[in-house]
């Protein structure tokens, strides 16, 4: 019997965080990714009392204890233009004390974005935007994940060497990690279709950045072709990635490691799908 992982969605907070949480455990889901706060929004939410004890109460009602959030889409960390690195900086860390507040396992972000600097100059400021959160992390327990991207536009994060230079600045001091979303790194030209493209992708991974820091997943399927660099979600099996690959990715032995426990988010576009694909993908694990 394989050690089957926590598998779930990107479900919605609207009426209080716990709906989250009952709305997942509806649809077979052990384990939730939400927002904590409107990601298109700079004002960010503050959670109150009463909130952190209904959503203790969900987590003790539905036993999801692990739980995901996903940072605001408008915080690029690795702006070259003062003000919105600082407006991303604040947002930023005010998304690690709502985790905190909150008991959430992993933040996961998009590195950021170019814009007119360099690759490299990016990643720099990504990685001093990181160490400033040092203090607000240690008081928590949530690790960010880094997202890998598509390399849409000059959005960086679409190479694992990418991801590495951002890890090796800032491992030693703060808890960092990647979540790995198969749509993107499809789109950055990983050929994720079969059990031997898995293989690779992920041998380049752990030679390049490390297995140790993958803890996550996002599982889509891609609308657009292997190296298109277009984000694109689309259902599993609907895409040009195609079903064959999540069926060798659950089988692979990332996955089944109960020391790591790494969770798998749907973040496919119709939410009526949601409760079948994850049984579909639990069910290509047992197998």
């Amino acid at each position: 019997m394989h050690h089957s992982p926590p598998i779930g969605a990107h479900f919605s907070i609207t009426g209080g965080y716990e709906n989250a949480l009952l709305a997942a455990q509806e649809i077979g889901a052990t384990t939730a990714q939400i927002f904590t706060s409107n990601q298109r929004q700079w004002h960010g939410h503050k959670v109150q009392g009463e909130e952190i004890e209904r959503w203790q109460e969900a987590k003790k009602q539905t036993k999801i204890d692990l739980v995901t959030s996903h940072g605001s889409y408008l915080i690029n960390l690795g702006s070259p233009k003062k003000a919105p690195l600082l407006k991303s900086r604040k947002a930023f860390q005010e998304e690690i004390e709502r985790c905190h507040l909150l008991e959430i396992s992993f933040l996961v972000l998009h590195p950021g974005s170019a814009l007119d600097s360099s690759e490299e100059e990016c990643l720099h400021t990504i990685a001093e935007s990181l160490l400033e959160c040092e203090s607000v992390l240690k008081q928590g327990k949530t690790r960010c994940l880094l997202e890998t991207t598509a390399g849409q536009g000059s959005q960086v994060g679409y190479r694992f060497e990418q991801l590495a230079t951002i890890i090796q600045k800032v491992e030693k001091k703060i808890p960092i990690g990647v979540c790995i979303d198969t749509c993107h790194i499809f789109a950055a030209g990983y050929d994720i279709r079969t059990k031997e493209g898995w293989e690779e992708t992920l041998h380049a991974f752990d030679q390049i950045i490390g297995l140790k820091h993958l803890f996550a997943f996002h599982i889509n399927d891609s609308l657009k072709d292997l190296g298109s660099r277009l984000d694109r979600h689309a259902s599993l099996g609907e895409g040009c990635i195609g079903f064959a690959s999540f069926k060798h990715l659950m089988h692979n032995r990332v996955i089944h490691n109960p020391e790591t426990r790494r969770p798998l988010y749907l973040e496919t576009p119709f939410p009526e799908k949601w409760k079948k694909e994850i049984h579909d993908l639990r069910t290509f694990g047992e197998k």
